[in-house]
């Protein structure tokens, strides 16, 4: 009879300091024990005073005393050992010890144990399977993490949890949380009671998650503030403007709705900068958002602004980003516009475009020549520097004076001219069609509106050393004021001035009732209103060249910084609406009146929950809105898909998509990592074996 051999036996015996208690160790009434015994049945294990011995199948014993030398690590840090921690560190071990690989053994139950993400309220957050740890590391070395595997891994409450870290941290300066509400078909206009009532059963679990982490007393006013949004899928990509709504590009302005992907607009430091995406977002409810300097835009209440208040600017802190909506009821602090706009940083980029005039010298002509093409173009003035500088702007012309204040611009004759030869001035006016135009009539043309930096400033400085002056202010800087009849003209200014990166506020002097002028003796009465703009620049950009203008402006100490505030935000009516999304670092573009906004989220931690009921089209609506220093977490159970019929799950397509991109990061939990009830974990597994032998695998 042939014996069976034997097993070879191994021997161990780990001694516990004496600066763990063993009830810490074994656990009350034995109970770590017991889990240690029942998950290795074929090994004996024996406790004497602080020495645990163990004897049975080499590799057994091997994983007992690894066992017991990383929970001495977790007790060692002052954290308790549980039964639940002791299976799931028995888990880790098993795995690494069954050729888990080389990425498998490079963390340790104690580590994963002893990382702590957040505390609150005498409550710490931290991993506790080795795939939750992983996913945590991985928050924090990408920026676009996508969290998938069944219910109960704490996926979603793991990633509020880093947000609101980075929130405490200062890492970033809001939180954004959504899911999307496909349970009401995302017909939530169907629903009763208010917007709120109708999505909050499905952005509970976000508010539990967050009430578990920070002060509930804080919830509401960081909401309030805008530091915390939670809202549906559908109505967080709601942040747009009217298709028809201008926005500057390098060509000029064009309507939003025309744009497509690859175009080019103009960012807030006055380059191009191509539009990443176009997203068409049906009828909308919109606002009239209107500045102190007359500029004013149309966007919905979701529409993104960037604004800083008076206490921000004193206290040296970043500007903040507000909806709308939120700034609605809340535009003044005492007396005070409550919210500042940004400025363009730089003058606006646009081509350099040939013209047939200097535009210093057609400045000074449409502010005080005369250019009906009746008699030969004339200059009015009481300065021989403006005369010269016409002179030296204008080849081929001869200025001539006719007496104190008055010069007509004669053609320099040669020998052999013919005298048919027409005057250059007459013919540049001609080709600018200013040829004829009155003092009420002018307009700047729009290849000098549209031209580099150097030319628009340039044609604004010859229109206020004609038409325009300091203004001296006592204990203030001086102002730039330009008076001119014409409405277009006046319109043209404030484009030239804004689009340098000035402000601009218009008033308009009523010709009936004024005390009429007087010239040589007699009364002259105005013939149309006056429009008096007042104009600040941005340091470093002069707005005279004619030397007395020049000197009174620097002896008052310049213009001082030009600021834009928000007046008001009314509503507008409903109208169909588009928003973009553009590469600048700021995310910044500009729109109507030279007003910079935008649409994407800067200094955010991102959460799309639920994300397996997003359809593909929202998906790269939501991944799209990334903004700089901002972070995205992407959760959802690709095996509980709530979508119609035949729509395919973003969350499912978008693996085959982004698996290789760079800084994107897929995290796939198990039902071994399951932190709710035992239970939930067995159902998991068996829901993923019926489907497997349903698919024939």
């Amino acid at each position: 009879m042939t014996q069976t051999p034997t097993q070879p036996q191994a021997r161990a015996q780990f001694t516990v300091p004496d600066t763990h208690p063993m009830v810490m160790v074994l656990g009350s009434s034995d109970s770590l024990l017991r889990v240690i015994e029942n998950a290795f049945p074929d090994v004996d294990i024996h406790v004497r005073g602080n020495e645990v011995s163990a004897v049975g199948d080499p590799t057994e014993v091997a994983l007992i005393q690894r066992l017991l030398a990383e929970m001495m690590l977790v007790l060692r840090t002052g954290l308790p050992m549980t039964e639940d921690a002791v299976e799931r560190s028995i888990a880790m071990l098993r795995a690494d010890g069954n050729g888990g690989g080389a990425e498998a053994a490079t963390e340790t139950p104690a580590e994963v144990l002893t990382q702590n993400i957040l505390s609150s309220r005498g409550r710490t957050i931290r991993p506790k399977t080795l795939n939750q740890k992983r996913y945590v590391d991985a928050i924090d070395k990408h920026t676009i993490v996508f969290g998938i595997g069944p219910a109960g891994t704490g996926k979603t409450y793991l990633a509020m949890a880093k947000a609101v870290q980075a929130l405490q941290s200062k890492q970033v300066t809001r939180i954004i949380l959504t899911r999307p509400a496909v349970e009401a078909g995302e017909r939530l206009g169907f629903l009763p009671g208010t917007l709120y009532e109708k999505i909050d059963p499905y952005l509970r679990p976000l508010y539990d998650a967050l009430h578990d982490m920070l002060d509930p007393d804080s919830i509401p006013r960081l909401m309030a503030a805008g530091t915390i949004e939670v809202a549906p899928l559908a109505y967080m990509r709601g942040r747009a403007q009217p298709v028809f709504t201008k926005v500057m590009t390098p060509d000029g302005w064009r309507p939003i709705g025309d744009l497509r992907v690859g175009d080019l607009v103009i960012g807030s430091n006055g380059e191009p900068t191509p539009v990443l995406g176009v997203y068409p977002q049906g009828e909308k409810d919109i606002y009239r958002l209107t500045a102190q300097d007359g500029s004013w835009t149309l966007c919905c209440g979701d529409h993104l602004w960037t604004v800083r208040t008076a206490s921000d600017r004193r206290r040296d802190k970043p500007w903040r980003v507000l909806e709308t909506k939120e700034m609605i009821g809340n535009l003044r602090a005492g007396h005070a516009r409550r919210y500042e706009l940004p400025l363009l940083t730089a003058p606006v980029c646009f081509p350099k475009r040939e013209v047939p005039m200097d535009p210093y010298a057609l400045g000074l002509l449409l502010g005080d020549g005369c250019l009906t093409g009746s008699t030969t173009p004339s200059f009015a003035t009481k300065d021989p520097e403006l005369v010269s500088a016409l002179e030296t702007a204008l080849p081929g012309i001869k200025v001539r004076w006719k007496d104190r204040v008055n010069c007509t611009l004669n053609r320099a004759s040669a020998p052999g001219d013919v005298i048919t030869l027409e005057n250059p001035v007459t013919g540049a006016l001609r080709a600018l069609d200013l040829l004829g135009t009155r003092s009420s009539s002018k307009f700047v043309p729009d290849e000098y509106v549209h031209n580099s930096a150097d030319v628009r400033l340039a044609l604004l400085q010859g229109l206020l050393d004609a038409d325009g002056g300091p203004v001296a202010q006592d204990g203030r800087t001086c102002r730039v004021q330009y008076t001119t009849t014409s409405i277009l003209l006046r319109d043209d200014v404030i484009a030239l001035v804004q689009s340098l990166g000035g402000v601009a506020h218009s008033r308009r002097r009523d010709a009936e009732g004024r005390k009429p002028g007087n010239v040589n003796g007699r009364d002259v009465h105005d013939r149309h209103d006056a429009h008096v703009v007042d104009i600040r620049l941005p340091e470093g950009l002069e707005p005279f060249r004619l030397g007395r203008k020049l000197d009174a402006y620097r002896a008052s100490g310049g213009g001082g910084r030009p600021m834009r505030f928000i007046d008001s935000i009314e509503p507008a009516g409903t109208e169909e609406a588009v928003c973009i999304q553009v590469a600048a670092e700021d995310s910044l573009y500009v729109t109507e009146n030279y007003l910079l906004t935008h649409n994407t989220l800067n200094d955010a931690f991102i959460i799309l929950d639920e994300a397996q009921n997003t359809s593909a089209e929202q998906m790269k609506m939501f991944l799209t809105r990334l903004g700089f220093d901002s972070k995205i977490v992407v959760t959802g159970d690709v095996t509980q898909v709530d979508l119609p019929g035949g729509t395919k799950s973003g969350l499912r397509q978008v693996q085959e998509i982004l698996d290789d991109v760079p800084d994107v990061h897929f995290s796939r939990l198990t039902s071994q990592d399951v932190v709710r009830h035992k239970l939930v974990g067995r159902i998991v597994d068996a829901y993923q074996k019926y489907d497997d032998s349903q698919n024939g695998l």
